[in-house]
């Protein structure tokens, strides 16, 4: 293989997981003690079904669930075979007469078994057919695979099932009514009992998230690193994105769990892929598998394909009939569900989120309707509509109009066209917004491109938007040409990648004590992957290959630490989520200390995206927010000032119920508390459900679990509002010293050289860039608040032009360091010809 230079440097471990002294420990129990459930030989699989089987809501019916998947798999092979083998068409469609009387004048009625063929000449046919009989004889013995399989996943399940029941004390007739933390805090309380996990005393949240989630968790990464080929430049379609099942199951088949893949097994690593002296000859092994690989993908591309259109074809042809229009529908598509994952996020967790975010993004979708389709489709629909109501009124009139060849078909065809057509004509109540839309999908969604921010409106910005989100037809779509394209991607697209992608499994793997081998994304370290543009500032050591794109190690410890209110984050983290709480604590004091006049912070910015009219469903942002502008409000009307006290109580109520709160008291009123005591640590009320009745319990989960939601959504925006002042400080510098490098022209050259061997000089360029003048940026933020008022509405914010300077350097390859502090450099890339005096990349954590 042809050597190229990888982007990838090595990882050092950040922090140790485990208690102190508990590195080499093994945990030993008298042979007596031992219960059914000590030492759990593979841990990802025990806690990966303990939680699929809370998902699925209980043993029975996860078994009627796969019974079922076994009876549809058979009736769709059979069925198919009947209608390809054992149907006299000629018959069904009239085109052959079928006489049951003895009179040929007598009225002939063909009834359906008529057009069935009799079966010794069905099982004739069938025989006669060898292209049939090799279709039958492979789903026979993918069938009896799947039979095996299930039986052995019953067998383990009923393990999973008796767990809960004497080592959980949860019934599986309550099971529905739990929470997953709430199972989650009973497995870390047992720990101690039953010694689930030998080496470590206590297992962490964490750790059951790395067992379940380890191999999710590198995908996610190696989408946020673009490492994947799943985006592509089409020369009609432009920028396209395709990532099917059947790529993403080639994907995890090729890295994790499938012959010859990386793993050994389902925690550790092979040993060869940890050190970097045969990198070379490991890429030439896995480029060689990705080809047989997609090779074998090319052979069976038939049989998959013709199941694909069957499947699709049953699962999706009485959805049609019955909603027209529920292909013009949109859902989440596989490549949005990677790219807007968190690290360490479960799946009902992400699916919450990108459900909450649905309606505001179709409506934003709606928004860029054509006006050119929608005059077609009018009058489209109203030729269509005319033909199908007189058609319609014959049919009332007299019920033998149906009996006329076609008719029926062209009322169908109708009706279809009527409600397509009716898919292009929007609400005449739509008010475009897309702005506010996109900050209220922001809210839930947490992650965003930096160019969406201010074109909204454009489409540039909705085509990669529908990349996310697309159409329910563009998805039956893209499944239906994946067994064609596949082949294609992994043999051209992901084979030359091999060399990046061993560097990347040995250069971001780290191996945890109880855990095994993991994802050093997944640890949502800020120093060793934090961005300086999201918060990390002078936490982050991370050159701008290690860290993670889009704030993705930011938000996601923002996530777990919300989710998981008893988990205790490593130093580096603690030190970051307690920066985030003064900032957000500080800005709240501001927000409603200023009554007067709005404040001009970013609190009240990310506070001000939530309230629309069509997403109040936010309960502490739209309380927080009722606060400030009620405190707005009370200068003009002194009736308002009333409501004020009483909604500072109601927002301290809710940020006491907040699962992160500080366990010290806060000390003075209500409304100086704020949304700053949302980052804490303390006592998890969503774990107290289990002293009441069952319904009790699950509303006050709801309710608890609502609270963090919101309270993460809040804190998504808050990050996001401070990443783009950050950005905008950066250009303004950076646009500042070109035009100071224009007008200087040749004296610049002198001036370096002048300078040159002084103290000064060590900085880097764009730390000497001067800040543009407090009176340049406001008059630049008042122009851009008038355009925004006179195209949207809405309150003007006198305050934008006064903006704290930043207090970062940024470094050359993209280590940032506080000014007047000495600025770590990464270590650089070993050469190739160092390669065999590289260590080892795994590093215990």
């Amino acid at each position: 293989m042809a050597h190229f230079d990888t982007e990838y440097q090595r990882l050092e471990a950040s922090y140790n997981d485990s208690p102190p002294g508990e590195e080499d420990l093994i945990v030993h129990v008298p042979e007596g003690s031992k219960s059914p459930w000590h030492h759990i030989e593979n841990l990802d699989l025990f806690f990966s079904r303990i939680y699929n089987l809370h998902q699925k809501n209980g043993f029975t019916c996860m078994l009627i669930s796969e019974i079922f998947e076994l009876m549809q798999f058979i009736f769709v092979v059979a069925f198919t075979t009947f209608l390809v083998s054992c149907v006299d068409y000629d018959i069904l469609f009239a085109n052959k007469l079928v006489n049951h009387s003895q009179h040929s004048g007598d009225p002939v009625k063909v009834t359906l078994p008529d057009a069935f063929l009799p079966p010794s000449e069905c099982s004739a046919r069938i025989q006669a057919n060898g292209f049939l009989l090799s279709i039958l004889v492979i789903a026979g013995v993918f069938w009896v695979h799947r039979l095996i399989k299930f039986i052995y996943n019953i067998c383990c399940y009923w393990e999973i099932h008796s767990f809960y029941i004497n080592a959980l004390k949860i019934p599986m007739s309550n099971l529905p009514y739990y929470t997953w933390q709430e199972v989650q805090a009973r497995i870390v309380q047992i720990q101690k009992e039953h010694q689930i996990c030998i080496h470590k005393k206590e297992l962490t949240e964490l750790d059951i998230y790395h067992r379940i989630l380890r191999f999710k968790n590198y995908m996610v990464a190696m989408v946020n690193k673009s490492l994947l080929p799943v985006r592509f430049h089409l020369p009609l379609l432009g920028d396209t994105v395709f990532y099917t099942r059947g790529l993403k199951y080639n994907f995890e088949l090729i890295f994790f769990w499938g012959p010859g893949s990386l793993f050994e097994n389902e925690w550790s690593l092979k040993a060869e892929y940890k050190r970097g002296s045969n990198r070379l000859e490991l890429a030439e092994k896995l480029g060689t598998r990705i080809l047989w690989i997609g090779i074998a993908n090319f052979l069976l591309c038939p049989l998959i394909l013709i199941w694909q259109i069957l499947y699709a074809f049953f699962s999706y042809t009485e959805i049609l009939k019955r909603e027209p229009g529920s292909l013009g529908a949109r859902c989440w598509s596989l490549y949005g569900r990677c790219y807007l994952r968190h690290f360490n996020e479960l799946d009902h967790e992400l699916h919450s989120r990108l459900s909450k975010g649905y309606k505001p993004a179709s409506k934003y979708m709606n928004c860029f309707i054509s006006p050119l389709f929608t005059i077609v489709a009018k009058n489209v629909a109203f030729f269509a509509g005319s033909i199908l109501a007189v058609l319609i009124a014959l049919t009332i009139y007299d019920e033998d109009v149906l009996a006329v060849e076609h008719v029926l078909t062209t009322v169908t065809i109708l009706g279809v066209a009527v409600t397509v057509c009716r898919s292009f004509i929007p609400d005449q109540h739509l008010v475009f917004c897309p702005e506010q839309l996109l900050r209220v999908i922001l809210a839930h969604i947490h992650y965003m491109p930096d160019h969406w921010q201010g074109n909204a409106h454009r489409y540039e910005t909705r085509d990669e938007f529908a990349q996310l989100f697309q159409y329910k037809a563009v998805f039956i779509l893209e499944e239906l040409l994946s067994p064609i394209v596949t082949p294609l991607i992994l043999i051209f697209c992901l084979r030359p990648k091999a060399l990046e992608i061993i560097d990347f499994f040995r250069n971001f793997t780290v191996e945890v004590v109880g855990v095994g081998d993991t994802c050093s994304f997944a640890q949502m370290d800020v120093r060793q992957h934090g961005h300086p543009a999201w918060m990390s500032a002078g936490k982050t050591e991370a050159s701008v290959y290690q860290q993670a794109e889009d704030g993705k190690t930011e938000l996601s410890l923002m996530h777990f630490a919300i989710t998981n209110p008893h988990w205790q984050p490593p130093r580096e983290s603690t030190a970051f989520i307690g920066l985030l709480k003064e900032r957000v604590h500080r800005d709240s004091s501001l927000a409603l200390a200023q009554q007067a006049v709005l404040p001009d912070n970013t609190l009240f910015t990310s506070i001000q995206s939530l309230q629309t009219e069509s997403e109040p469903h936010s309960l502490i942002a739209n309380v927080i927010a009722g606060s400030s502008v009620l405190g707005y409000q009370a200068v003009r009307d002194p009736q308002a000032s009333r409501h004020l006290s009483a909604v500072s109580e109601v927002a301290s109520a809710l940020c006491s119920f907040s699962p992160l709160q500080s366990t010290q008291p806060t000390h003075g009123s209500s409304h100086q508390r704020g949304p700053g005591t949302m980052t804490g640590s303390g006592a998890d009320a969503r774990t107290a459900s289990s002293g009441s009745s069952a319904w009790e319990g699950q509303l006050q989960s709801l309710i608890l679990s609502e609270y963090a939601s919101t309270e993460m959504s809040l804190h998504a925006l808050y990050m996001h509002e401070l990443h783009k002042q950050h950005a905008q400080l950066e250009l303004e510098r950076h646009l500042w010293h070109r035009r100071e490098s224009d007008e200087s022209g040749e004296s610049a050259q002198e001036e370096s050289e002048t300078h040159r061997g002084t103290p000064s000089s060590t900085i880097p360029r764009s730390a000497s860039y001067p800040f543009a003048s407090p009176r340049q940026m406001g008059e630049e933020a008042a122009a851009l608040q008038v355009s925004f008022q006179r195209r949207y509405g809405g309150v003007s914010d006198p305050g934008m032009m006064h903006r704290a300077p930043s207090h970062f350097a940024r470094l050359p390859l993209g280590g940032w360091a506080e000014d007047g502090q000495p600025a770590r450099h990464p270590e650089p890339v070993p050469e190739e010809s160092s390669e065999d005096e590289l260590p080892p990349q795994v590093h215990k954590v």
